[in-house]
């Protein structure tokens, strides 16, 4: 699976660690991924991988969860 937003595919960036001294290292900058229940203009219910910014700005329809019958 890879580290990509199913919404808006932000994935992670390439930076680098900068220590006291200026010395660069390579690393990684992830997206905060979340898995989400989202429901599609058909109807089905299916889990994605949704950035936090993307949830945050309504760009998921969660499905309405119902109540069991007792």
């Amino acid at each position: 699976m890879a580290r990509q937003c199913d919404i808006c595919g932000k994935k992670s960036q390439v930076g680098h660690w900068v220590s006291h001294s200026n010395i660069k290292t390579k690393r990684l900058f992830r997206p905060n991924l979340q898995k989400v229940r989202h429901q599609e203009s058909n109807g089905r219910v299916v889990t994605i991988s949704v950035c936090t910014r993307c949830l945050r700005s309504g760009a998921v329809v969660k499905p309405v969860v119902r109540p069991r019958s007792a």
